[in-house]
């Protein structure tokens, strides 16, 4: 059958593209290995000419296949399953690029254009380790390149093609009868975008932490490279480039955290969630590995270990891959990709870098230089490694928690996840976070291979008693009472807090004692001052997270589960002052917002005391992609010392036809009439009033009647309806106590002489809006983003500083 409006030459050329670039790294993978095996210079060139040919096809054929795709995407070409599943006519242009890395194999294109840039990088500047570092680079390219064919090799699904056709894809062969298929409105419109990605933040976070993940093929190809050739120079160069990986792949982290933050209402930036969890091992090993790569240069000692991280970095890399793209997390994890099932494939990934690469190193462990003499406890390289194997041994046990479904997928267990999983994790990281605080303050100080005790006790005093009484402070004023997980805990709190005060103050302190001021040559120190900032932030910023939004009304718009508790949700009736604690909120109105398709909810925040005002703009957007009702977005009012924020927990709009009506009720000064939820007392007839001549015009006179409506939790609201009387004409004036969803009318004067009137009374859930909010206050939270920022840039330092020393220029 012919298909009207097909543009299918553009997605052969995208085929054709990634098939190249298979073929292109399979070839260069050969001419790279081929050529570390000569010694033959003519030989070797004449492979190397190959290779870098090679190369460049492959770095054409990536680009151009990422070119493609987005041009198809951007050009709503719903012909195509790509397009048609991850975008719409209605999404924003900015969200485009997100389309592309919400699917895997988007996800393993932007991981393989990262790869051809450090390729070309590592060609232009480490010739000495091109063809062995580039060998292992290009395998990496040949089997995440498998990963985008979409073929079938012996009944066997190989990857998952971007390019195939949407007719192709879903089983509806009674749609796909009409040549005009692609006009009918579901196909047109597209599928969308997942809603959580629908934010800034997934347009540049993954990138960032993609190339952070592509950065750690660096030095585990060194480590390759040293095991192979029986060359243990390597290290050098590796350093900047471990130096480089840690400090992308863990702001990538961080922007992730600060997605979740902005845009998942948790009430918070980390939760311990598997695919965080995922992320975050690699980069614990690979500090690991770059500290004990420094004390290699310097003393000699731990390359074995220097070899062993580096490795096992990129391997949980690719073990994170497979957690987050085989599906396995699906039902655990807010991160996790859902789409074609690659588990063989992704396995097959891990295991054909992991087998080969142990075996070899195993194999070559003897032959690694290793001085037998143990290093001195009071020698910098001692604490370095001892720091070192607690972030391995951190590492170990986030692994272990994070790969419970792997057990159960594999033995057919049914372990079940903890009942308070963020605590199970936080119980045994405080401890972890006390050990790396103590060593980031203290390790500086010593010298390597020996420290004498004097110099040690002098250089380290004056920042131990700044750091003793800033803590103190913190901990005696700060009021920091998490006592929810026992004393022991808060103890531990406590205690972490004191070390990573030692940390900002005693790295701080270091650059002015020990280094004179001289900040060129203090990356390390800053990036030990961001440390120990992010851990004030996180230990501050969780210990004193306090719910504002306790539930004074006692209305519970839904039920108690694990997400929710009606306890800790406010519901606030629109237009109606609510007392939440030190402040009055209002909810003011909503719209919404048709290019973004959000619904903005308008909240105002008055605090009692009159000094603070503010709205906050939380937003819904509706469900999609198999989620149910509504996505919220918190939105947070930025101080510099806390953070309110706020979120969606429920919202009820009542924009339907009110079909309920007035039931009469005779009522005289005095009387207590009963509605469902509670009582009303007629107080008195008020002629005129001043506070209501908003309600009636001059040159009409005004009666309206004073109520109290008491509900049955006791709370009290006034009502006041009235008439207005010009001449013979008489307009009624109703009045709402709309968290009652309830309506009074003055109707009429029965008898003047004995005070008998007539009212209305209407008890209709149609004249009610409300919004269920839930409230965090995070104290000192951005002390955490600042952290993240100076550890970032003292990273950043520490590589420039390695690279002006000019530890390229003999490779």
């Amino acid at each position: 059958m012919q298909y009207n409006g097909e543009h299918l030459f553009i997605g052969q050329i995208g085929h054709f593209f990634a098939i190249l670039s298979l073929v292109a790294s399979a070839v260069a993978t050969i001419a790279y290995f081929k050529a570390n095996q000569l010694t033959i210079l003519s030989e070797k060139q004449s492979w190397l000419r190959l290779a870098r040919t090679s190369f460049i096809a492959e770095t054409v054929s990536i680009v151009s296949v990422f070119g493609i795709l987005y041009f198809i995407v951007s050009h709503h070409y719903h012909e195509y399953f790509f397009a048609w599943n991850h975008s719409s006519l209605s999404l924003l242009p900015k969200y485009l690029l997100a389309c592309i890395w919400e699917d895997q194999s988007g996800s393993f294109l932007l991981w393989n254009i990262w790869h051809c840039v450090l390729g070309w990088i590592i060609i232009w500047k480490n010739k000495k380790w091109e063809a062995p570092v580039m060998t292992a680079i290009n395998f990496a390219q040949f089997c995440i390149a498998t990963m985008l064919l979409g073929i079938y090799f012996f009944g066997t699904k190989i990857g998952s093609d971007p390019f195939s056709l949407l007719r192709h894809q879903l089983e509806a062969p009674v749609l796909f009868q009409n040549p005009d298929y692609l006009q009918l409105p579901k196909i047109h419109e597209g599928n969308d975008l997942n809603t959580l990605l629908q934010n800034y933040w997934m347009v540049i976070h993954p990138p960032v932490l993609f190339l952070g993940f592509a950065s750690t093929i660096v030095p585990f190809a060194f480590a390759y490279a040293g095991l192979v050739n029986k060359d243990h120079s390597w290290t050098k160069p590796a350093l900047p480039w471990a130096t480089f990986s840690s400090a992308v792949l863990g702001t990538g982290i961080m922007m992730g955290a600060a997605w979740a933050y902005e845009s998942l209402s948790f009430g918070g930036y980390w939760a311990w969630d598997p695919v965080e969890n995922a992320s975050l091992v690699p980069w614990l090993t690979l500090v690991a590995g770059l500290h004990t790569n420094l004390v290699y240069k310097s003393t000699g000692h731990s390359l074995r270990t220097t070899y062993f991280f580096y490795i096992i970095s990129f391997i949980l890399v690719l073990y994170s891959t497979f957690l987050t793209r085989s599906g396995i997390l699906g039902d655990t994890s807010v991160h996790a990709f859902v789409g074609s099932d690659m588990t063989a494939q992704l396995s097959l990934f891990v295991a054909v870098f992991f087998v080969p690469m142990m075996f070899l190193f195993f194999k070559r462990y003897k032959s690694i230089p290793a001085i037998n003499k143990e290093e001195n406890t009071y020698s910098r390289e001692f604490w370095m490694f001892i720091g070192a194997l607690v972030l391995f041994l951190s590492s170990i046990v986030i692994t272990l928690k994070t790969s419970v479904p792997v057990y159960n997928k594999i033995f057919g267990t049914n372990i079940a996840p903890a009942e308070d999983p963020v605590f199970s994790y936080n119980q045994i990281q405080i401890f972890v976070s006390i050990i790396l605080g103590l060593l980031t303050a203290t390790t500086q100080y010593f010298k390597y291979k020996d420290t004498p005790n004097a110099y040690f006790g002098k250089k380290i005093l004056i920042p131990t008693i700044i750091a003793i009484a800033i803590s103190a402070s913190i901990s005696l004023f700060g009021q920091i009472d998490f006592d929810k997980k026992g004393i022991g805990f808060l103890v531990a709190i406590h205690v972490a807090i004191f070390a990573a005060v030692y940390s900002v103050v005693a790295n701080a302190s270091y650059i002015w004692i020990v280094l004179k001021g001289k900040i060129k040559i203090a990356g390390a120190s800053v990036a030990h001052v961001g440390f120990g900032l992010v851990l004030i932030g996180i230990l501050i910023s969780s210990a004193k997270k306090e719910v504002l939004s306790n539930n004074t009304t006692g209305i519970a718009v839904f039920k108690k589960d694990k997400n929710e508790d009606p306890a800790e949700n406010i519901t606030l009736f629109k237009g109606l002052p609510t007392d939440m604690g030190k402040y009055m909120v209002t909810y003011l109105q909503d719209t919404f917002n048709t290019v973004e398709r959000k619904r903005f909810f308008e909240i105002d925040f008055k605090s009692k005391d009159g000094k603070e005002s503010f709205q906050l703009y939380p937003d819904l957007i509706k469900g999609n992609k198999g989620m149910e009702g509504f996505s919220a977005n918190p939105s947070s009012k930025h101080y510099w010392y806390k953070d309110i924020f706020v979120y969606i927990s429920a919202f009820q709009e009542n924009n339907k036809i009110d079909t309920a009506t007035y039931h009469n009720r005779e009522v005289r000064v005095g009387d207590t009439l009963y509605y469902s939820n509670g009582l009303m007392i007629f107080n008195k007839v008020l002629k005129s009033p001043d506070e209501l001549r908003s309600k009636f015009n001059p040159d009409e006179l005004a009666v309206f009647l004073d109520f109290t409506v008491i509900s049955r939790d006791g709370r009290r609201y006034e009502a006041r309806p009235g008439i207005a009387i010009k001449g013979s004409s008489l307009r009624q004036i109703p009045d709402t106590v709309k968290s009652q969803s309830l309506a009074i009318q003055f109707n009429k004067v029965l008898d003047q002489n004995i005070g008998k009137l007539e009212i209305g009374v209407k008890e209709s859930g149609a004249i009610t809006d409300l919004v269920t909010l839930k409230v965090y206050q995070f104290p000192m939270i951005n002390v955490l983003w600042i952290g993240v920022i100076i550890m970032t840039i003292g990273f950043l330092m520490s590589m420039l500083q390695r690279l002006s020393k000019k530890s390229l220029t003999a490779l």
